[in-house]
């Protein structure tokens, strides 16, 4: 059985966390409005639970499900196995959270009037930069 770690975010809006986990190319999210368990990989239910979750079988066959938990002070806790942040590399989270951060600003951004005119990603540091416009 992997153990599974929680990992603390700076992520508070579900909306942009669901649109960089499609960003990712996971396509089949729940979204639950309350926590639901997670399952190992050997089908097993876990302890942990989570309002947004990855199925294990959108991951890999060996996979454990990965969730992302509402914390009491409004932020989401990633929840992952130690084989599943192997199997997807020490950035996986990081990559989360930079797309989150680019949608969330965006669609803050979009609510003062703004779109996005311009989008260009660093080939060596990865950063994004956006050009924004009024509309």
């Amino acid at each position: 059985m992997s153990h599974y770690s929680k990992i603390e975010t700076q992520i508070v809006d579900k909306d942009s966390l669901l649109k960089a986990l499609c960003d990712l190319g996971y396509t089949d999210i729940e979204d639950n409005a309350t926590a639901q368990f997670l399952y190992g990989y050997k089908g097993d239910r876990r302890p942990e639970e989570a309002e947004v979750i990855i199925r294990r079988k959108y991951i890999s066959e060996v996979s454990n499900d990965i969730g992302f938990k509402l914390t009491p002070q409004g932020t989401y806790e990633a929840i992952v196995s130690e084989y599943d942040q192997q199997l997807l590399g020490s950035d996986w989270i990081g990559k989360v959270c930079q797309g989150y951060a680019e949608h969330a600003v965006v669609s803050k951004l979009a609510s003062q009037g703004f779109s996005v005119a311009d989008k260009q990603i660093d080939p060596v540091t990865k950063k994004v930069h956006l050009v924004l416009r009024r509309s």
